[in-house]
């Protein structure tokens, strides 16, 4: 029994690094392949239109296929993203020619389903917040090195004092690098707020000045400052984005004081800008009411999904599309394997570094389902399971508009539950019973658990 042809119109390009193969129909000879550049783009839109083409599905391969992306949509096009595991072809030969035909024909039949994509105002936003990102990975790296350089020369500031990157940790190395060698001086240096005495300070800080090592420290320091600049610099264009495009909202005096309380609370590299009010003006609702998320989370749910959040329709489909779910494989009536499907989501990361920190925390809301889960499958498990909560929360908070109150509920419930499982736990221990039995009390009391 032949497919029926769902998409009669349909074109597949094979997308590379160095060309790009277009398939408007099942026969070879009307293949053709151009490059990369801006030209040939407008000579692939002029070739799918010479033969009619409507719409057109091409994988994502690297970062490729986005400008021919955004061309061919300004030429008129209506363009599908697929993942490679949806283009997987049976067959052992494998060529672009092939693979240009055989995602035509998938196209064709109607058997791809596009890629999730923000719009472009998100877009813009993710390209900040990457680099963003990128900033803060050089920051970091370069602290370490000169971390580094200070221990080659048995300098050991970094076990006086908790952030060599510090205001203490800084102005100790300019004076350094300025020729201060006392001790006894560079350990007045730091500032009052220390925990560590001066006499300790000024013991880790007798060493052994090499001159590559202090060349090698003034270049770390110098990329340092300018890493740091530069972040400023971009968090002054993302808050200034933000402002622009975020809606106006009435904000009461009493949240205006709340949004200042949170400020107060910023971790190191976190927004130069107060993000809490623009982020109540975007999604409608205080996402800072969750314990344990910080603004740099906050600030990756606004830059890299938005409004966008409405296309999903459920909170379980927002959940899949972060891959926080399980992956079930089913066959026989078995469950072959639960696996959370590969792949790095940032929003994903982000909501796993919140949930990691609930675990670390001594009271939290979700502290018991954490525990429960890591009692049972592990920390690691424990981890991807609270973010899957935690995704759950922010979805109903933004698209139903609630507060975070209202889903505290749920949460209460597994606080009892938990409390019902450790308290009938106790109760086997002193009962002394056998295995069999065991099993039987479990299913009779704590099955839902």
């Amino acid at each position: 029994m032949s497919l029926q042809i769902i998409n009669p119109n349909a074109a597949g390009i094979d997308v590379g690094s160095r060309m790009h193969v277009v398939a408007v129909d099942q026969n070879t000879e009307n293949v053709r392949s151009f490059g990369v550049y801006t030209k040939h783009h407008e000579e692939i839109a002029s070739y799918l239109h010479c033969h009619h083409i409507t719409t057109v599905a091409m994988e994502s391969t690297g970062s490729y296929w986005q400008t021919l992306f955004s061309d061919l949509q300004r030429s008129g096009f209506e363009v599908l993203l697929v993942s490679g595991s949806q283009t997987k072809n049976v067959k052992g030969k494998k060529t672009d020619v092939i693979d240009a035909i055989w995602i035509q024909k998938l196209h064709s039949l109607g058997l791809l389903s596009g890629s999730f994509l923000p719009n472009d105002i998100m877009q813009e936003l993710r390209g900040y917040y990457n680099h963003r990102q990128h900033l803060i990975e050089q920051i970091a790296r370069y602290t370490l090195k000169m971390q580094k350089s200070l221990r080659l020369m048995n300098v050991r500031l970094d076990v006086a004092l908790r952030d060599v990157a510090g205001k203490s940790g800084l102005t100790i190395i300019e004076a350094i690098l300025a020729g201060k060698r006392d001790p006894a001086y560079l350990a007045t240096l730091v500032d009052v707020r220390t925990k560590k005495s001066e006499e300790e300070i000024a013991d880790s800080l007798h060493g052994t000045w090499r001159t590559e090592l202090l060349f090698e420290l003034r270049a770390c320091l110098d990329l340092y400052r300018h890493f740091t600049c530069a972040l400023i610099e971009c968090d002054q264009v993302i808050e200034k984005l933000l402002i622009e495009y975020t809606p106006a909202r009435s904000i009461s005096k009493e949240q205006e004081k709340i949004f200042k309380s949170y400020n107060r609370k910023k971790a190191k590299n976190a927004p130069a800008f107060n993000i809490a009010k623009p982020a109540y003006q975007f999604f409608g609702t205080d996402l800072f009411a969750i314990k344990g998320v910080s603004h740099n989370t906050v600030l990756c749910l606004m830059t890299y999904l938005g409004d966008d959040i409405y296309k999903f329709p459920t909170a379980k489909s927002f959940a899949s599309w972060l891959r926080l779910v399980p992956n079930n494989k089913v066959s026989g009536g078995r469950i072959l394997s639960s696996r959370v499907k590969k792949g790095k989501n940032t929003i994903a990361i982000a909501l796993r570094h919140v949930a990691n920190s609930i675990g670390n925390q001594k009271e939290h809301d979700l502290l018991p389902f954490f525990r429960r889960i890591a009692y049972r499958k592990g920390r690691v498990a424990a981890i991807t399971a609270t973010a899957r909560k935690i995704a759950i929360i922010i979805w109903n908070m933004i698209v139903k508009n609630e507060d975070y109150s209202s889903n505290k509920t749920q949460i209460d419930n597994e606080k009892n539950r938990w409390k019902q499982l450790r308290q009938i736990q106790r109760n086997i221990r002193n009962l002394n019973l056998n295995s069999e039995e065991v099993d039987q009390l479990l299913k009779r009391n704590i099955c839902p658990v």
